[in-house]
């Protein structure tokens, strides 16, 4: 599966393996097909299989809703964080990686439909920070996240995927985190650079 999923692949896309609530043993498995990026929500959850991995070639990456109170232990374990929020989380994530001399690699996410259940910039809000968020010192923002309604047919995410590309390129911003299991496909037509999958390699997590 992850081979013919790669040759869907320009050289600039790169697949995410969300292994949120998956056992080692798939994590394993997956790294040996090849596979060598994995997303991971929950910090401390992250955490404990990045300690459990550490002998493999794997790069980290935070995609999950950031809490204040965890932000100290990101350190330098994640290669990027895709799930920048806020002026203030960036501020943190600065402060933190400051006292370690590290420079983190972040995505902003942007909150394009306008859910009140999802978290991040609206396109106003992003305008209106974004000479203030470039400016912060040990952050390298690197490009854009968007999460779209989950119950939307690929299709109907396609506007959404197209205004977050307008918006990168506007920004000079290469990477686009974009796309998931239901909607990768759409995703990787408008630009997507990362697509985060977790059922279509991992099958359906057991309950």
């Amino acid at each position: 599966m992850l081979n013919s999923l790669k040759q869907k692949l320009k050289s600039n896309q790169k697949i995410l393996a969300v292994s949120k609530l998956q056992p080692i043993d798939k994590i394993r498995k997956l790294n040996a097909e090849g596979q060598f990026d994995f997303g991971e929500n929950y910090v401390q959850e992250a955490l404990e299989k990045i300690e459990q991995l550490k002998h493999l070639k794997i790069h980290w990456h935070l995609i999950g809703p950031i809490q204040s109170n965890k932000i100290k232990y990101l350190k330098d374990h994640f290669e990027y964080i895709h799930s920048v929020d806020s002026l203030k989380t960036a501020q943190m994530i600065s402060n933190q990686a400051a006292k370690i001399n590290y420079i983190q690699k972040i995505f902003i996410q942007v909150n394009i439909s306008s859910e009140t259940s999802k978290s991040g910039f609206s396109m106003d809000e992003l305008q209106k920070n974004w000479d203030e968020l470039s400016q912060i010192k040990n952050i390298k923002i690197v490009g854009l996240m968007t999460m779209p309604p989950l119950q939307n047919q690929p299709e109907q995410n396609r506007p959404i995927f197209k205004t977050l590309k307008k918006i990168a390129d506007q920004l000079q911003l290469s990477e686009l985190s974009m796309g998931t299991s239901h909607d990768y496909e759409t995703a990787l037509q408008e630009g997507a650079t990362w697509v985060r999958l977790g059922t279509v390699l991992f099958g359906e997590r057991t309950k």
